[in-house]
């Protein structure tokens, strides 16, 4: 069923056929979407609706799109499920994140290979035995933009949560003792960084049998705060946007010879 006012038009984001391209970049602020529209050829605004703002253009000739998601899972989640009903089928998800392993530093890039399913969305589409990963051709892509683009990056598994201010202020929850002690076996395990829309993302291509992957500008790290390390907070995401950008090209020219 079709809640639109316009039956050609996804209910929430407001596209249609033909509205967005194949090859989609996701941030969660939708005042973003204008920065990354810039990186493509004939850029329009095509959808303004909520939180969800959709720039159209070309990369290399082929129709691309930036589709703003918000904060979380769950409206990542309809943002995917629905461009995928518009038409597309590969995502990368830009945004930022909070580095967990002292090596991951202000200004570096993560990629996500995997993500730790401690949110909610996800439960509604897989098992928790199912795991959260991207796909290894959007990962190996984004991989090899960072190289190429010269950018310091870590791949990895990060840790998502539905609640930001339960990552940096847990001692005030009253789920305190779980929240803190999961945080010390992620730390543990090697999870890079914390943030909070790509176990849900990542699932739910899983179940649309679509690709997804998702790079991070690393904002700071608490770990090291705590260990009185240099820990300056960075905000332009500019360099995560570059390698998400350069990694669609790679994706639309590896896809295009895969044709011939």
């Amino acid at each position: 069923m079709n809640y639109s006012e316009n039956a050609g038009k996804q209910y929430h984001v407001q596209v249609g056929a033909g509205d967005v391209g194949r090859y989609v970049i996701m941030p969660g602020d939708p005042k973003r979407c204008a920065k990354i529209a810039q990186y493509f050829d004939q850029a329009e605004l095509v959808a303004d609706s909520r939180e969800y703002v959709t720039y159209t253009g070309y990369l290399d000739g082929v129709k691309v799109s930036v589709t703003s998601t918000g904060i979380g899972g769950p409206s990542a989640a309809i943002a995917m499920e629905e461009l995928v009903m518009a038409g597309a089928d590969t995502f990368i998800r830009i945004g930022t994140c909070g580095g967990m392993q002292t090596e991951v530093m202000s200004g570096d890039v993560v990629i996500a290979s995997g993500a730790i399913r401690m949110e909610g969305t996800s439960k509604e589409y897989a098992p928790i035995e199912f795991p959260a990963v991207a796909d290894i051709q959007t990962v190996n892509a984004l991989i090899q933009a960072a190289k190429t683009l010269k950018q310091r990056y870590h791949v990895g598994v990060v840790q998502c949560k539905d609640s930001f201010y339960g990552q940096h202020s847990p001692e005030t929850k009253p789920v305190s003792y779980e929240l803190m002690n999961k945080w010390e076996a992620w730390k543990r395990l090697g999870c890079l960084a914390s943030e909070m829309e790509s176990a849900a993302l990542f699932v739910v291509a899983s179940s649309l049998h679509v690709r997804v992957g998702s790079c991070f500008l690393v904002m700071a790290n608490q770990e090291r705060e705590k260990e009185g390390l240099e820990n300056p907070v960075v905000h332009d995401t500019d360099m995560a946007v570059q390698v998400a950008v350069e990694a669609l090209r790679r994706l639309i020219k590896e896809d295009g010879e895969s044709r011939v």
